[in-house]
């Protein structure tokens, strides 16, 4: 049997494969991204070797990060899908070798009158103890292109947990600055509802004394009451990003975590290489290119050998005595001659899946050069905006002060002070959601560009 073995392995090592030789297709986008800096530096390091911590210097959102990465459950299935992918390939591996067993039996059997050549009943005992060994010669690569296939699902499966990853800290991080932007939208109506509110009781007591129209003080009523429903609106809108903020963490909140930073003063740095969803698409490329080998190895002699050997005796006392010895060796050799088409139609299936798994390829490689390409085209056109509708906010600002001013000398209708703070009030809005607009921007270009992986940032040379 060992002989058999050995020259089982020596004809498997010279075996060949009918998997077509992998390429890698072509990037079906420009050589560029469109509105890139100039390239960076040599040594800088690129944003997949940012560290989160060292991106997100808020030490709060990196505690919810931390928290999130321990108990999110979605990024807990990814982690158990590659478990299961990784059994599956080892269960597929294991038919490249030998499969042996060792066995033991007893029998006793009787025999009656009408069959017993000695007419009379028999009864006897057989014990067996020996060893069996299978394989099959993998001459055309069938088992070798399988466990390829379940290789190459296992890598993209482990890219698909990474691409996990990295999604659950952005999306921890931009759920987390919408948070701020509402805390600052819910602070931003309160200090409007309370400076209504003392413009209302000032506009009250004039209309008492007899220097004030009703219209002025209903008007004024009317802002107070705005007010009010923009407070509970910012106020349930915060409270719902908290709670979409929960569900991403996977656990209550801690009451220790760190206090949180303003949203005008988050420290989000980022920059650029491949992202793990295109890593992914392209492991299920080989997949698909290794099953066609699989598929063609079908149309081919299978060769098995399977050897067993032992040694039985009537008695227990005999089992290993002289000339008790046993053994098979049972080479077969199977040949499809007539599947009804089957054959065919199976590789048929694997050729038409590696097409679909170009095409997903490709179509991941698209979608990853425009998300980073709408991350670089949006940077520099939110800095400006930024710029822009803080400048506004000052100038609406000293509008309302000023015709507050010229409102209580008489000058102007209590009309031109509403619409003064109306103004201001949006502007003040528009300026949170920009500042939100572009820190999510910078969380977005990081995960654009694989970064997120690492929880703090690669040395050089490691």
């Amino acid at each position: 049997m060992r002989k058999v073995l050995l020259a089982a392995a020596a004809v498997l090592a010279t075996a060949c494969s009918l998997a077509p030789r992998y390429e890698r297709p072509a990037a079906p986008v420009a050589p560029a991204f469109p509105g890139a800096p100039a390239p960076a530096p040599a040594g800088a390091t690129a944003a997949s070797d940012l560290g989160w911590r060292d991106v997100f210097g808020d030490p709060r959102l990196q505690a919810l990060v931390a928290l999130a990465l321990e108990n999110n459950r979605d990024l807990r299935v990814a982690a158990l899908n590659v478990q299961l992918t990784q059994a599956q390939y080892r269960i597929q591996r294991a038919e490249l070798l030998p499969q042996v067993e060792a066995n033991g039996s007893f029998t006793r059997q009787r025999t009656p009158t009408a069959l017993s050549a000695s007419g009379a009943p028999v009864t006897s005992s057989v014990w067996n103890v020996g060893g069996a060994a299978s394989f099959e010669l993998d001459l055309f690569g069938r088992v070798r292109s399988l466990s390829s296939a379940a290789l190459e699902q296992f890598f993209a499966t482990e890219e698909a947990r990474r691409s996990a990853h990295l999604s659950l800290v952005a999306g921890v991080a931009t759920q987390y600055l919408a948070t701020r932007a509402f805390d600052d939208q819910v602070a931003l109506a309160r200090s409007t509802l309370e400076a209504v509110e003392a413009s209302y009781k000032l506009t009250q007591r004039g209309w008492e004394a007899g220097r004030t129209a009703e219209l002025d003080l209903r008007t004024a009523e009317t802002q107070v009451e705005t007010a009010r429903f923009n407070l509970a609106a910012a106020e349930q809108q915060r409270d719902q990003a908290a709670n979409a903020l929960v569900l991403l963490v996977g656990a209550p909140l801690p009451e220790n975590l760190p206090a949180p930073m303003p949203l005008d003063a988050q420290p989000i740095v980022a920059e650029l290489p491949r992202r793990p969803d295109v890593l992914a698409a392209e492991h299920a490329l080989r997949s698909a290119n290794a099953s066609i080998g699989a598929a063609r190895a079908a149309f081919f002699p299978t060769i098995s050998l399977t050897a067993a050997a032992g040694t039985a005796s009537g008695e227990l006392s005999g089992l290993f005595g002289n000339n008790t010895g046993s053994w098979i060796f049972a080479p077969r050799i199977t040949l499809p001659i007539f599947t009804g088409g089957a054959l065919r139609a199976s590789l048929d299936v694997a050729e038409v899946r590696r097409s679909i798994e170009v095409a997903q390829y490709e179509r991941a490689i698209q979608s990853a050069f425009r998300d980073v390409a709408d991350a670089l085209v949006s940077r520099a056109s939110l800095d400006e905006q930024l710029r822009a509708e803080s400048a506004r906010v000052k100038a609406e600002q000293r509008r309302y002060d000023l015709s507050n001013l010229r409102y209580r000398g008489g000058i102007d209708s209590y009309l031109t002070v509403l619409t003064a703070q109306r103004d201001l009030f949006a502007a003040q809005q528009q300026l949170i959601q920009t500042r939100l607009s572009r820190l999510t921007n910078l969380v977005d270009l990081y995960k654009a560009l694989g970064g997120g992986w690492r929880e703090r940032t690669a040395v050089a040379g490691n």
